[in-house]
Parts: C-alpha cells; structure tokens; sequence
C-alpha cells in the first residue's frame, strides 16, 4: 500500500503539539458543537437563498448561492457524523468532495453581480462589457469547478479503495489555482472600473441615451446602497480569496501535513469563511440593494434582465 495513504490511515492516536488525536482519516475527531453550528448556519442561509431568489426572481442564485449552501450543508452533515464515527471512511469522502467545491459557484454570484453594478453606473468605464465579465469569469468558474470536482472524486474514490490519495489532491489544487488566478483577475478588472467611475475617466463617450442619462446620474453622486452593495461584494471575494489561499496552502502541505491535520484551521479558514460570505449576500442582497437603482434605468424589465443572468 502507498506511504502516503498508509500513513493516512495509521496515524498515531497520541495527541501532537496541534492537540490532534490522531484517530481517522481526519487526524482528529471532527467537533460535534462546531459541526452543528455550521450545519445550521448553512442551512438557514441556504433556505433564505431560495426565498430571495423566487422573491426577487433571480434565478441565478440557484446555480450560484443555493448550490453553494447545499453543498456545503453535505460536506458539514458529513463531518458531523464523523464527529461520531471518526475512522468511518464514506462521510470523510463526501466532506472532502463537497467542501472543495461548494464555494466555488459562490464566487460566481459576484461576477454576475458586477455585471448589474458596471449596467448600472455605466459601461463606458469599462473595458470589458457587462456581459463579458459575466460570460469570462463564469466561464473559468465552471471549469474550475469542474477540475475540483473531478478531483475531489478521484482523491474520495483513492480513498475509498486504499490506495493514495494525492493525484486528487493535486487535481484538486489545479482548480484552486485556477481559482485564485479567477478572483485576482475579477479584482483586478473591477478595481479599475470602479477606479475610472470615482475620478470619471471613461473608456469611451456616451453611445446612446441610457449612457447620457447615466452621465447625469454620476454628478448626483453614487447611490448610498450601490455603495454598501460593492463593500459587501469585496467583504465577500475576500473571505472567499483567504479560503482559496488556505486550502491551497493545505493541499500542498499534502494529506499528511500539520494544515490537513489541524482542525482549528479547517473551522475557521474554510467553514467560518465560507460562511462570511454567503450571509454577507443574504444581508446586503442585490434584490434589496441594486434591484431599486437598476429600475431607474431599466424601467420596464429591470427584474426580468436581473432573473436572467
């Protein structure tokens, strides 16, 4: 049997330095209180994703937020029975699946997101347009969703006959990277929209009359809950960025390293930012905040254009 997964398997039940136990795949006995904790926080936010969106009639929230919640929700009830059952092999499988790729489709929700912010103050202070950013970085989401999960399903299906995990695991850290490099990129562009908007440097003139009455609309000033709509966007990416940061620094530790192994890590860097994030978009909503504005510009099917994307 490979080293790695040998080890896996066998480590010593003697507490180390971390206060580990040692006992299962895990390293230590997931936390029954912390696991609840999150099994409720993810649901609750999961079951107001589904109201919002039907309230609002943005469905995208569906393949964005309520995918994330229920995949998180599957990956912490998996943690939770192994709070009980440590060395059980199947849920340990299932939490490694659903907790990497959970929160990638999260991040989507902010892509499509800025779309509806650049429609709003105006597209000629960006260098992409609306629909592209959407169309791009959706794009790369879904890939690297597909690359995680792909990865997340070799590393459980290893696991599951005994043999080494770490091709997934290194499947698994391709798509954080692509991730990463996703969200960097997202930040990147958006920061210099919002950059060209706050000293009104466009890329281009006004083309048409939804432009000029943009143009007079930036001299009264930027909307207070547009405002609070982009702290919560970036409050948002970078909790996700800091999780994306962690779990690539955990898959390259590799499957025994002192990261993997250490609970407080996992609670706080991955369920406790993931968790950040998806209420942050319960809380300051797009429905509440951007629905409004949308609907001085785009009068007639501003829910319809918002259920669409």
């Amino acid at each position: 049997m490979n080293t790695a997964w040998t080890s896996l398997m066998t480590r010593a039940s003697s507490p180390d330095l971390a206060g580990n136990t040692g006992i299962g795949p895990y390293n230590y006995v997931p936390s029954r209180d912390v696991c609840i904790a999150f099994v409720a926080l993810f649901g609750i936010s999961t079951l107001f994703h589904i109201v919002q969106a039907i309230r609002f009639r943005m469905w995208w929230l569906f393949p964005t937020a309520v995918f994330c919640g229920v995949f998180e929700l599957v990956g912490w009830s998996a943690r939770l029975y192994s709070s009980g059952h440590p060395r059980a092999l199947i849920p340990f499988e299932i939490q490694i699946s659903a907790t990497i790729t959970g929160p990638t489709p999260l991040i989507a929700a902010n892509f499509v997101i800025l779309e509806y912010v650049i429609k709003t103050l105006g597209p000629r202070y960006s260098r992409l347009s609306p629909k592209m950013y959407t169309i791009l970085f959706c794009s790369s989401d879904a890939i690297s969703l597909t690359i995680q999960g792909v990865g997340g399903a070799v590393a459980a299906i290893a696991a599951g006959n005994g043999k080494n995990p770490t091709t997934g695991g290194t499947i698994m850290l391709a798509g954080i990277i692509m991730q990463m490099v996703a969200i960097t990129l997202f930040v990147i562009f958006s920061s210099e929209f919002l950059l060209r908007y706050a000293y009104d440097q466009p890329l281009k003139s006004p083309a048409d009359d939804m432009e000029r009455h943009q143009a007079i609309a930036y001299k009264l000033g930027m909307d207070p809950r547009m405002k609070i709509s982009l702290y919560a966007m970036g409050f948002s990416t970078t909790c996700l960025f800091i999780r994306a940061i962690y779990r690539t620094v955990e898959l390259t530790d590799g499957w025994n390293g002192r990261i993997i192994s250490t609970q407080l890590y996992f609670n706080v860097l991955d369920g406790g930012m993931v968790a950040l994030a998806i209420f942050t978009l319960n809380v300051f909503h797009p429905g509440f905040l951007l629905l409004p504005i949308q609907r001085r510009f785009y009068p007639l099917d501003a829910a319809s254009s918002y259920g669409k994307a």
